[in-house]
C-alpha cells in the first residue's frame, strides 16, 4: 500500500510538472488567472453551420440598417467586381478567338434567366449575396431552340437558404449528405438540395419539397477558411457584434445632444412665503401652482419685462463628450481589421495620409481583391460558366462551324477552353509615373505590353487592332498628331520613318523627289578616302 501510495504521489507529482512545462511553452494553451473563463470548444469546421440562419439573418439585417456595414459590403464589391470580370480566350487560333468574343459578348445579353441583369450585372448581384450571406448558389439552365439564345445557356442566382444547410442524411444510392450536400464514397459533389421557392417568402405557398440537382448543373461560391468546410459564412461575421453596439452608442448619443438642447433658457422665481408648501413633494400646493405664469417663448427682437424676482438663467448644454471623435474611430478602425477594407476607404477620411501612405494602404487593400478575384470569382464563379457556355456553343450551335469541329472539341477541349478573365483595371494613383513606370518596364524588357495592357483590364490584341484602325484613319484623312511614335518623338520631334512610308499629305513632294535621278558617287574614285569634314557655321553651334 505505501509503495502504491508512493507511485500516486510521483505520478501526480509528473502531471503537474508536464502541464508546468506546457503552460510555459504556450501561455495562451495553459489555464492560469489571465485565461480563466475562456472557454474555446473544439468543433469540426461543419459543426458550427448550425448556427447559418442567425449569422445570415443578422449580416443582412446589418446590411439593412448600418451605413458602415453597408459599406464594407459596396466597398468589396465595386473593388472585386466593378464592371466585371471579362474572359480573354487564350487559344492559338485567331479566328476562333474572334468568334469566342463576339458571341460571348452577345450572350451576355441573355445570361440571367430571371432576364433582369446581365452577365456582368449577375456578378455582382452573386458576389454580394457571397458576402452579406457567406455563399451563393448559380444554377446552370440549359435552354430549348425555340427560346431564341443562340447559345443555349442561361445563369441563375441563387440565395443559400434555398439549399437547406440543416439537411443532412443518406441518399436513394448510398449517397452522404451533408448540409444540403450529396457527396460520393470518395468525398466528391454529386448533388444538391434545393427548395421550389425562397423559405420565409410568406406570399409564395408554393414551396414545395426538395428537388435533387446534378453538382454539374450547380455552382457554389463561397470561402472556405477550413479544410473540409461545405457552407460559407457571412463576410460581417467578426464585426457585427462590434457594429451594432457601436451603432447603439453612436443613437444614444445623438439623442443625448437633442435632448440637452431642447432648453434653452429657465425662468427662475422667488418663491411665495405665504403658499403652503406640501412636505412630500416640496413644492407649492396646486392652488399656488395656478398662479404661475406660462413659459417664455423666446422670439428675435423680443423685449420680455420680468416680474419682481424673476431670473432668466440660459440653458448651456455640454458639448459631445470628449474624445468622442478618437473613440468613433477607433471602433471603426476595429471594424476595418475584421472585414479587410480599409479604414480611409470605409470612411472617406484621408486626414494625416500622404501620398505615399495611401499608395501604401491601397497596394494592400488590392492584393486582398486581387487574391479573391483569382481564387474565387474566376475559379469558382466564371470558369465554370464559360465551360459549360463554350461547350453547348460548339456542340449544339454553328457559331465555329468551320473552326473546329465537335469532334475535334470532344477530343481535347482544354485548348480550346483556355481562357484568362481579366478584372476591370485599377485607375493611376500617379499618372504621370506610373505610365512612366510601365514604360520605362517594357523598354527594359521586364514586362511586356501585353502585361501592361492587361492590367488596365484591357485586351492587348485588341488594342494593338484599335491603334492599327485610328492610324489607317488618319492617313487617308491626312492627319499627323504628336502622339503617332510613326512620325513624331515623345519630345515633338521629327521621327525617322520606315523605308517607304511618307508622312500623310506630303505623297506629291515623295513622288517629286523620287523622280529625281540619283547622283553619281562623286567620290567612287576617290581611293576611299574620307570626304571633308564641312566647316561649322560661326558662331556657337
Amino acid at each position: 500500500m505505501k509503495r502504491r501510495a508512493t507511485q500516486s504521489i510521483e505520478s501526480q507529482f509528473a502531471a503537474v510538472v508536464v502541464l508546468r512545462v506546457r503552460a510555459a511553452i504556450y501561455e495562451s494553451a495553459a489555464q492560469t488567472r489571465r485565461t480563466l473563463g475562456w472557454r474555446a470548444p473544439t468543433t469540426s469546421p461543419n459543426f458550427a453551420v448550425e448556427l447559418l440562419t442567425t449569422l445570415r439573418d443578422r449580416s443582412r439585417d446589418a446590411v439593412r440598417k448600418d451605413g458602415y456595414a453597408k459599406g464594407v459590403i459596396d466597398k468589396l464589391v465595386y473593388n472585386s467586381v466593378g464592371t466585371g470580370l471579362v474572359p480573354m480566350p487564350l487559344s492559338v487560333n485567331k479566328q476562333f478567338k474572334k468568334l469566342a468574343l463576339k458571341f460571348w459578348k452577345e450572350w451576355t445579353d441573355y445570361s440571367d434567366a430571371d432576364g433582369t441583369l446581365e452577365w456582368y450585372g449577375q456578378q455582382s448581384e452573386a458576389v454580394r449575396c457571397w458576402l452579406e450571406a457567406g455563399e451563393v448558389f448559380l444554377r446552370l439552365r440549359s435552354r430549348r431552340p425555340e427560346d431564341g439564345i443562340r447559345v443555349p445557356l442561361q445563369v441563375q442566382v441563387l440565395e443559400p437558404e434555398m439549399c437547406p444547410h440543416t439537411y443532412n442524411g443518406t441518399a436513394p444510392n448510398g449517397g452522404r449528405i451533408r448540409a444540403g450536400i450529396e457527396f460520393d464514397a470518395i468525398g466528391r459533389r454529386v448533388a444538391y438540395y434545393f427548395f421550389a421557392s425562397r423559405p420565409g417568402d410568406l406570399n409564395d405557398w408554393n414551396q414545395g419539397d426538395l428537388r435533387r440537382v446534378p453538382a454539374e448543373s450547380v455552382l457554389h461560391v463561397y470561402k472556405p477558411v477550413r479544410a473540409g468546410q461545405v457552407r460559407g459564412i457571412p463576410h460581417l461575421t467578426q464585426a457585427l457584434v462590434k457594429l451594432r453596439e457601436l451603432d447603439k452608442f453612436d443613437d444614444a448619443t445623438v439623442l443625448r445632444q437633442q435632448l440637452t438642447a431642447m432648453f434653452v433658457a429657465f425662468l427662475k422665481k422667488a418663491a411665495s412665503t405665504d403658499a403652503a408648501i406640501v412636505p412630500i413633494l416640496g413644492r407649492p400646493t396646486e392652488s399656488a401652482q395656478g398662479d404661475t405664469r406660462p413659459a417664455l417663448r423666446l422670439q428675435p427682437g423680443i423685449f420680455q419685462e420680468l416680474a419682481p424676482g424673476e431670473e432668466i438663467q440660459f440653458s448651456n448644454p455640454p458639448d459631445v463628450m470628449a474624445g468622442y471623435q478618437d473613440f468613433i474611430k477607433q471602433q471603426l478602425r476595429g471594424v476595418s481589421a475584421a472585414t479587410g477594407v480599409p479604414y480611409e476607404i470605409l470612411t472617406g477620411d484621408m486626414s494625416g495620409l500622404n501620398d505615399r501612405t495611401m499608395r501604401v494602404v491601397l497596394h494592400e487593400f488590392r492584393r486582398q481583391i486581387m487574391a479573391e478575384q483569382h481564387q474565387t470569382l474566376a475559379f469558382q464563379l466564371c470558369r465554370p460558366v464559360w465551360r459549360a457556355w463554350m461547350d453547348r456553343a460548339v456542340l449544339l450551335t454553328d457559331v465555329f462551324a468551320g473552326v473546329v469541329t465537335p469532334a475535334e472539341y470532344l477530343a481535347d477541349p482544354e485548348p480550346w477552353q483556355a481562357v484568362k478573365w481579366m478584372p476591370q483595371g485599377w485607375p493611376y494613383m500617379h499618372p504621370v509615373q506610373d505610365r512612366q513606370a510601365a514604360k520605362d518596364a517594357v523598354r527594359s524588357g521586364f514586362m511586356s505590353r501585353t502585361d501592361v495592357v492587361a492590367e488596365q483590364g484591357e485586351d492587348a490584341e485588341a488594342v494593338d487592332l484599335q491603334q492599327a484602325a485610328d492610324n489607317e484613319r488618319a492617313d487617308e484623312l491626312g492627319l499627323v498628331y504628336d502622339s503617332d511614335p510613326r512620325y513624331t518623338s515623345s519630345a515633338g520631334l521629327t521621327q525617322a520613318r520606315p523605308t517607304g512610308s511618307v508622312i500623310p499629305g506630303q505623297e506629291e513632294a515623295a513622288d517629286a523627289a523620287a523622280a529625281v535621278p540619283e547622283k553619281e558617287d562623286e567620290d567612287e574614285d576617290d581611293g576611299g578616302a574620307e570626304p571633308a569634314a564641312f566647316p561649322p557655321p560661326a558662331g556657337r553651334y
